[in-house]
């Protein structure tokens, strides 16, 4: 009997870590594995904007791995392409990607209305990528699954989201097609973590695609982190200067502030005002609440965390924030300075010498998070360049990613080796490096596709 033909093309996140996308095609139906944004340089960011290079009504389904941008921010321009299928997600990512869509929706609006007003965009008017109204005719298209059970999907297809850690909610997918297993790892949380439990692991895979943005490294343990956290933080605050946190509205800043939390619990920090200034961050705290099974955190433990942040209503509290010279420490929007609330700070307060601009999770190559990380003196902010001269730290054992070592951890169970290896959610460096490792631990021999190759499984 003939296989059936079965192929999949890399839309995104091949290459970069950014833009996830894999198209699954089957003679029976075709499934679209993640739908993100490309974030960026301005190269990356015009993809959002190209018109696609597949059918868009011809993709009968698609499924979330979980609720981050680079994952699901480009589902309202799916939808509004003519995407009239469902969305497959699990409970908690289909909250957070609500959250973060409307809130990025609302980011774009303002952003061009600012460039409008101000004219400092080469487009006459400017235009959001996707506005609320968007949003709302995509969040109609989730539809809930349950964590590590099967899903019938057709008579020859069936799919499972199992827990992977990385963020509430977050799976990695087995899509078993004619008997045939591909398994899509999201993005592979940490043997420990804080907030979050161990992954799950796949046990089998025909086809494997696996990310790999920290491919080439190993964290710093927990203890380490930790450590670190508190003397930057010390340094800052004993120079007279306020600490910046870009973060992540998922887990990161809810990360962020558990460990700030238990740092001033045991007087190791000083106490001083600590701001959230993210909306989105805010609202993902209430899903922490109510999200138990999925999360390390006690109810009390929560409620008391969120009790000691101020958490700010209005932009109007940003301008005031970002005026005052008291030391504190503020975690705000976005973690690669991108946009969001913490662009306003650093425009007031990039020449503060006194200040720490503190990285705690991945900075993507082209963003403005990782040129400041690299020794930018200069900072484009709203259409005008900046001096930079404030502390720039980092701390890599905050991130949600797994390492090397978790990679390799999570993939270990897999008894017979994959047909297809392919390598994704990168930059070259971390993919090769991981290429190599699996080759010569494992006798793996993988692929580094690249964006829009469409390459047969069978």
């Amino acid at each position: 009997m003939t296989e059936p033909s079965i192929s999949i093309q890399f839309l995104g996140a091949s290459g970069m870590v950014t833009g996830s996308k894999y198209l699954v095609e089957t003679p029976g139906m075709n499934i679209l594995v993640d739908c993100g944004l490309f974030q960026g340089d301005h190269n990356s960011r015009a993809l959002n904007w190209e018109k696609p290079s597949v059918d868009i009504p011809a993709i009968d389904m698609v499924l979330l791995t979980h609720g981050h941008l680079d994952h699901v921010g480009y589902l309202p321009r799916l939808v509004k392409a003519g995407l009239g299928g469902r969305i497959l997600a699990t409970g908690p990512t289909i909250e957070i990607a609500t959250i973060i869509l409307k809130d990025t929706a609302k980011i774009q609006e303002e952003t061009a209305e600012r460039a409008n007003r101000d004219g400092y965009s080469k487009h006459k008017p400017a235009h959001p990528l996707y506005d609320l109204a968007d949003v709302d005719l995509t969040v109609p298209h989730f539809q809930e699954v349950e964590e590590g059970a099967w899903h019938k999907l057709s008579d020859t297809i069936q799919v499972r989201f199992q827990y992977v850690g990385h963020i509430l909610g977050a799976t990695f997918i087995e899509l078993d097609v004619a008997g045939k297993r591909i398994v899509f790892s999201g993005d592979v949380g940490r043997q420990e973590d804080i907030l979050l439990y161990p992954p799950k692991r796949p046990e089998r895979a025909d086809v494997l695609l696996i990310e790999s943005t920290y491919g080439d490294r190993v964290h710093r343990n927990e203890e380490d982190m930790v450590t670190r956290l508190a003397e930057v933080v010390n340094e800052t605050i004993t120079r007279g200067g306020s600490l910046f946190i870009p973060s992540f509205a998922v887990e990161r800043t809810q990360l962020i502030m558990l460990v700030l939390w238990r740092l001033l619990e045991d007087k190791a920090i000083p106490r001083v005002p600590m701001i959230i200034d993210s909306p989105m961050g805010v609202n993902v705290l209430d899903v922490f609440h109510h999200t138990r099974a999925w999360h390390k955190l006690k109810e009390d433990e929560c409620t008391r965390v969120c009790a000691y942040f101020r958490r700010t209503a209005h932009y109007k509290e940003t301008l005031q924030l970002r005026a005052d010279d008291e030391p504190k420490i503020v975690i705000a929007g976005s973690g690669m300075v991108t946009g969001g609330r913490i662009l306003n700070y650093l425009e007031y307060r990039s020449t503060n010498v006194n200040d720490t601009l503190l990285f705690v999770g991945y900075q993507a190559e082209g963003t403005k998070g990782r040129a400041l990380l690299e020794g930018a003196n200069t900072l484009r902010v709203y259409g005008k360049e900046v001096p930079f001269t404030m502390q720039v730290r980092k701390i890599n054992g905050l991130s949600a990613h797994g390492d090397r070592n978790d990679l390799l951890w999570w993939s270990e169970l897999i008894k017979d080796a994959p047909g297809k290896v392919f390598i994704v959610h990168g930059e070259d460096a971390p993919r090769e490096a991981l290429k190599k490792e699996l080759l010569e631990q494992r006798g793996w021999t993988a692929e580094l596709p690249k964006l829009n190759e469409r390459i047969n499984i069978t």
